[in-house]
C-alpha cells in the first residue's frame, strides 16, 4: 500500500517526434507540396538554361576550329558568362527555397510548441522531449499522434475556392 502513493507522485515524462508531426499535420503537408511544386518549377527553369549552355558549348566545340580566333574567344567568353549566371541562379534558388522552408517550418514548430505547452499543463507532464533525444521509451509516452490531432483541429487548412466548388458539386 505504501508503494502506490509513491508511484502516483512520479513525474510524467513524454516525447514527441516533431519531424513526423511536421510532415503529417495538414498545414505541413500542404506547405511541403507547395515547396515541392515551386522547386520543380525552378528546376525546369534551371534545366532549360543548362540545356541552352550545353548546346552553346557543343556549337563552340564543333565549329571552334573553323571560327576566327576572335569570334571563338567571344563565344567562349559568352559561354563562361552564361555558366556563371546559371550558377548564380542555382545558388539564389537554393537560398530562396531554404528561406521559405525555414519560414514555414518555423511557424509550424512555433504553433506546435504552444500546443505542447498546453498538453503539458493539462496532463501534468513535467517534461516533454523531442524523440531524437530519446534512446528508449515506452510507446504510451509518445504524444506525436495527439499533437497532430490537436494541431489539425486548432489550425485547419483554409479551403481554396476550387476545393469548395468541388465539395459543393459532390453534395
Amino acid at each position: 500500500l505504501l508503494a502506490l502513493p509513491a508511484r502516483a507522485d512520479e513525474p510524467k515524462i513524454a516525447f514527441v517526434d516533431l519531424r513526423r508531426a511536421l510532415n503529417e499535420v495538414e498545414e505541413g503537408a500542404s506547405a511541403k507540396a507547395a515547396l515541392k511544386k515551386e522547386f520543380e518549377e525552378k528546376q525546369r527553369t534551371l534545366d532549360e538554361k543548362q540545356t541552352s549552355l550545353k548546346a552553346m558549348k557543343e556549337e563552340v566545340d564543333a565549329r571552334g576550329m573553323m571560327m576566327k580566333p576572335e569570334i571563338k574567344q567571344e563565344k567562349l567568353a559568352e559561354l563562361q558568362k552564361n555558366l556563371m549566371e546559371v550558377q548564380q541562379l542555382y545558388f539564389q534558388m537554393q537560398q530562396d527555397l531554404t528561406a521559405k522552408e525555414s519560414e514555414v517550418t518555423g511557424t509550424i514548430f512555433q504553433k506546435m510548441g504552444i500546443i505542447l505547452q498546453t498538453m503539458g499543463r493539462e496532463e501534468d507532464y513535467v517534461l516533454i522531449v523531442e524523440k531524437q533525444s530519446v534512446l528508449y521509451a515506452k510507446n504510451h509516452m509518445d504524444l506525436t499522434n495527439e499533437l497532430i490531432r490537436r494541431y489539425n483541429k486548432a489550425y485547419p487548412l483554409k479551403k481554396t475556392d476550387d476545393k469548395k466548388k468541388t465539395e459543393e458539386k459532390k453534395k
